[in-house]
């Protein structure tokens, strides 16, 4: 059975004008991206890539072409509707984190659920989950300064999935990281995407990262040239997805049940 795209792209061109030049960063993409997909994004400098994350994230609109995420075609959002949008639907991983350094782990998940119409109790339940999940139960009161930088990226992580959002996006996500954090940060983001059944776009310079994915997109001057698939190249066997029972939602909200969470190592 063919799993139904929940990323749909078609006739995608996004150009800046300077002056009377037009300057072209994506040309004619079209693109599909299956529900619980965990897909990379790579290319040089200026390909593209993350200009192609912003759109599916619903940070920029396009000059051209339609944006399917979902049933929502946000292609056609004004800014306000997009910022709605991705309240509900995305979570994001940043390279450098973006942690509020005057703020608690605790502090920086819930930051996302402060947007939504949630009871205190319920943003409880949900912050304490995301940061079991990813095994920081330990670190809830410790600032980022007092947190390593993979302990940093796991709370950033903790963020992304607290309001259980259709799309997880990450840029560069293991870039500021040590090989040893970067591979736990790796293997979190494969474990979250089997337990919960998440889509993941992520976008890296690093094949190892790639590697990870179940498939990656290559870019060079705004134009897809080539697909390939890590797990067959390597002869490997791709990861299966977790038994749904998993997780469950408790209305919009995420649960945990059989999954065991993250280590927390000292980096």
């Amino acid at each position: 059975m063919t799993t139904r795209p929940i990323v749909q792209i078609a006739g995608l061109h996004k150009y800046f004008r300077r002056g009377s030049e037009q300057i072209d960063v994506l040309e004619d993409l079209t693109l599909e991206v299956p529900e619980a997909e965990f897909l990379a994004l790579m290319g040089p400098s200026g390909s593209g890539k993350t200009t192609l994350l912003n759109l599916i994230a619903g940070l920029d609109q396009p000059s051209e072409g339609t944006i399917v995420v979902g049933d929502e075609v946000i292609s056609g959002m004004s800014e306000s509707q997009l910022a709605k949008w991705r309240t509900r639907h995305v979570g994001f991983v940043f390279q450098f984190y973006h942690l509020l350094p005057v703020l608690t782990a605790y502090e920086n998940v819930e930051l996302p659920l402060l947007l939504l119409p949630l009871a205190s109790a319920e943003r409880r339940r949900q912050v304490l989950t995301a940061l079991d999940l990813v095994g920081l139960s330990d670190r809830l009161w410790h600032r980022p300064g007092q947190l390593s930088g993979g302990q940093q990226q796991r709370v950033g992580i903790a963020r992304a999935i607290v309001t259980d959002p259709t799309l997880i996006v990450a840029d560069e996500p293991t870039g500021d990281l040590d090989s040893k954090s970067a591979e736990e940060i790796l293997n979190l983001l494969v474990e979250l995407k089997k337990g919960l059944n998440k889509t993941i776009l992520m976008v890296t310079h690093d094949p190892r990262a790639a590697s990870r994915a179940e498939r990656v997109l290559h870019l060079d001057k705004g134009r897809l040239v080539r697909e390939s698939t890590p797990f067959e190249s390597r002869g490997a066997v791709p990861p299966q997805v977790a038994d749904p029972g998993a997780f469950t939602r408790n209305g919009d909200a995420m649960s945990r049940e059989h999954v065991t969470p993250a280590r927390n190592v000292e980096e």
